[in-house]
């Protein structure tokens, strides 16, 4: 009998664990910037507890583990794991604790652990991504905060989007727009705090060295992002660069609290 559930699971790790390298280097650099525009809004500090929901490749882990007290992440993928670990070698951060675990079931920690809970550029990823976020709030103390960030595509432009990224990864279940994602952390009974927003620019070419689409699907991105830079179908901002294709994805940062 088919398992929608547990076949998912093995297409993430799948994807992750042939985008576990390039996938590190990408994010190095990126990470820093990015990390910046997340603490201008979440504050973090010296006394701060911080679990990373999967935590990928690490970087975000160690750019708080500079600055608070304990990080931990967690993630499904153990070549994943295996790239944060070196990354915490190679920053030489003894405060973080790397599990390897399936976050979309019961997370292995006692309720109220975390002063910090973030997941970066994992919901799009998910089956059910309330539950995840009813997790993440258990575990997170009262008065801390809740993290999420991930693409957010224009309502008009969210169907053609999702297209666009499942032909690129097929483990991309649904990016959530701005409204989907207030009406998440509502129905999870969490205070939305803060928003933000920023553009991630990235070449095509880049991108498909690092995603490893199905072959077949390559030409059939090219046209759609085509098509983005004459009418901007995508809400990608897509332009040509010579003759390659760069563009920027629309990255939203939502803060909530445990109330």
């Amino acid at each position: 009998m088919d398992n929608p559930v547990q076949d998912h699971r093995y297409l993430i790790i799948d994807q992750f664990t042939k985008q576990a390298e390039p996938f590190a280097k990408k994010s190095s650099q990126f990470v820093r910037e990015v990390f910046e525009k997340i603490q201008t809004l979440v504050h973090a500090n010296e006394n701060d507890v911080v679990l990373d929901v999967a935590s990928g490749t690490g970087s975000l882990a160690v750019e708080f583990a500079k600055i608070c007290r304990q990080v931990t992440g967690i993630d499904i993928t153990p070549a994943m794991i295996k790239q944060a670990k070196i990354l915490q070698k190679m920053n030489m951060l003894n405060n973080i604790k790397w599990d390897m675990g399936d976050i979309t079931r019961k997370l292995p920690y006692s309720s109220n652990s975390f002063s910090i809970v973030i997941s970066k550029f994992s919901f799009h990823h998910l089956l059910n991504p309330l539950s995840v976020l009813i997790e993440m709030n258990r575990v997170c103390t009262i008065g801390g905060k809740i993290v999420i960030v991930d693409p957010t595509p224009p309502p008009k432009k969210a169907i053609l989007y999702n297209q666009l990224e499942h032909l690129r990864d097929p483990s991309h279940v649904k990016a959530l727009t701005i409204s989907e994602f207030d009406n998440l952390f509502r129905n999870a009974g969490i205070l939305i705090l803060e928003r933000g927003f920023y553009r991630m620019k990235i070449g095509l070419e880049d991108q498909l060295q690092t995603s490893f689409p199905d072959p077949t699907n390559i030409e059939k991105i090219r046209r759609l992002l085509i098509e983005d830079t004459k009418n901007d179908t995508l809400g990608l901002e897509s332009y040509f660069e010579g003759n390659e294709i760069y563009f920027s994805y629309p990255n939203s940062i939502f803060v909530g609290q445990k109330i």
